[in-house]
């Protein structure tokens, strides 16, 4: 199974790259220099929101960004979903952090998020419980259904397209501090093993590596 590395993962010690976004929460943009000088931040970069390992990691971000607020950082998630659809599914299952929507996968690339190039059948084949949600492992687009089921989760037409063209994206989560340092990098499944899918660091992981930082 492949990776394709148009560039390297950002890795501790390199500049976080800036971008401009459109917010899903209200209307305006959101950018990496708002927060400049402000204090550290966890940037994460999801798939979007028709991918139910997405929705899921955005909820426990939403929660772990409680707790780090507590120690003086913000939060931010970025979903590769256009801004009218990640503004409809955020209005019924809204979340307290800051969220910024980018349909073009343009933050995965200048990260350097990959796709991993997985042939389907190795894809579907892999059995898989990345949130412990399910009773067992399932095939991943079975487990992305049944997971849709136990949220009540109907996709759009947009939800749709969207998942056709991402679900070889990985999705990846970072922390940086207030000179735009990445000081602690994760990104999901980026071996090219299916079975990683939907894996993304827990709280207490994130927590011990923020920290670190001085805030």
């Amino acid at each position: 199974m492949a990776v394709d590395e148009t560039r390297p993962v950002l890795k501790r010690g390199e500049r976080a790259p800036g971008f401009i976004l459109p917010r899903t929460h209200r209307e305006g943009i959101v950018s990496l220099a708002d927060y400049l000088g402000r204090g550290p931040r966890l940037l994460g970069v999801f798939r979007g929101v028709s991918c139910a390992f997405c929705r899921r990691a955005i909820v426990q971000l939403n929660l772990t960004g409680d707790r780090l607020q507590m120690l003086g950082i913000e939060t931010l998630g970025i979903v590769a979903t256009v801004p009218e659809n990640a503004r409809l599914y955020f209005r019924y299952r809204p979340v307290r952090v800051a969220l910024a929507a980018d349909p073009d996968l343009s933050t995965h690339r200048a990260y350097g998020l990959p796709r991993v190039q997985v042939p389907w059948e190795a894809f579907n084949s892999r059995r898989v419980n990345p949130t412990g949600g399910l009773p067992e492992p399932l095939p991943v687009w079975e487990a992305v259904r049944a997971l849709s089921r136990v949220e009540g989760f109907r996709p759009t037409e947009a939800d749709r397209e969207e998942s056709q063209r991402n679900w070889t994206q990985s999705a990846g989560e970072f922390l940086i501090d207030r000179e735009e340092t990445v000081r602690w990098a994760f990104v999901e499944y980026a071996t090219g093993d299916a079975a990683g899918i939907g894996k993304f660091p827990a709280a207490a992981e994130i927590l011990s590596a923020a920290r670190t930082l001085a805030v």
